[in-house]
C-alpha cells in the first residue's frame, strides 16, 4: 500500500491495482505536487462541497472515468449535475468497493452545499485501515476510532478552518492510530503551522507521527 501526499487534503492511495484519491484541490494550490490532468484515480473521495476539497474532482473523472464517492447530498448538488459516474453514502454506512470498503465518519464543518453534511472517511485497502479526517473540529465521536484499529489517520492541523495542532494533538490520544499523518496545512496564510513540532507532541505523547511534504509517501 501507498500513500502519497499531494498537497492540503489532497492523498492518492494505490494498492497496485486500484487507485484512490482524496479531496483534490490541486489547480489554484500553489503547494501541490502535481498538475490535476497528471493525476490518475479509480475513485474520487470528496469529504464536502467547499472548493478547496471539491477542488477538480469534476475534471479529474471526466478525464478518468473515475467514480466520484460523497454524501448523497454533495452529489445531487455538485457531482450529479455535472455528469460524471457517482457512489453515494451516508455517516455510519459503509460502501463495498472493489479495493476493499470506505466507512463515511462524521465530521464537524460547514458543508459548503445547503443541506450538505461533511464527513471523514475510514478506508479499508490493501489489508490496512486509513482514516482521512476531512476538514473537523476536535470531537469526541472520535474515541469511537479507537476500535476501528486505524493504521494511518490524516489529520488537519491549520487552525482556523478546522482543528488546529493542540486539538489534533487530542485525537490523536482518542483515535490511538498507528501513524499520524498532519494535513491541511500552509496552504493559506491562515493556516501556516510547523508541521514538525506537531509530530514531536505526537511522539512525545507516546504514538507514531511523519510529515510528508507535498510528492513525498509512504509505505504502509
Amino acid at each position: 500500500m501507498k500513500l502519497q501526499f499531494l498537497g492540503h487534503a489532497c492523498f492518492l492511495l494505490d494498492d497496485g491495482t486500484h487507485k484512490v484519491l482524496t479531496d483534490p484541490f490541486l489547480t489554484g494550490n500553489v503547494l501541490a505536487a502535481v498538475p490535476a490532468d497528471q493525476v490518475e484515480a479509480d475513485f474520487i473521495f470528496v469529504t464536502h462541497g467547499h472548493s478547496d476539497h471539491t477542488g477538480d474532482a469534476v475534471s479529474i473523472a471526466q478525464r478518468t472515468g473515475a467514480t466520484v464517492c460523497c454524501t448523497v447530498d454533495l452529489a445531487e448538488g455538485v457531482f450529479g449535475p455535472a455528469g460524471v459516474r457517482v457512489q453515494v453514502g451516508n455517516l455510519g454506512g459503509r460502501i463495498p468497493l472493489p479495493f476493499g470498503s470506505a466507512k463515511f465518519f462524521q465530521a464537524i464543518h460547514g458543508s459548503g452545499v445547503p443541506g450538505c453534511l461533511s464527513c471523514g472517511f475510514i478506508f479499508e485497502m490493501g489489508g490496512k485501515k486509513i482514516y482521512h479526517a476531512g476538514d473537523t473540529a476536535l470531537m469526541t465521536d472520535m474515541a469511537l476510532l479507537a476500535d476501528e484499529d486505524i493504521d494511518v489517520a490524516l489529520l488537519p492541523i491549520g487552525d482556523v478552518f478546522t482543528m488546529g495542532p493542540a486539538d489534533a494533538l487530542r485525537a490523536v490520544k482518542m483515535i490511538r492510530p498507528k501513524l499520524t499523518v498532519p494535513m491541511h496545512y500552509d496552504t493559506f496564510p491562515p493556516i501556516a503551522q510547523d508541521p514538525e513540532a506537531f509530530a514531536a507532541a505526537v511522539q512525545a505523547a507516546g504514538f507514531q507521527a511523519q510529515v510528508l511534504r507535498p510528492g513525498e509517501s509512504l509505505s504502509i
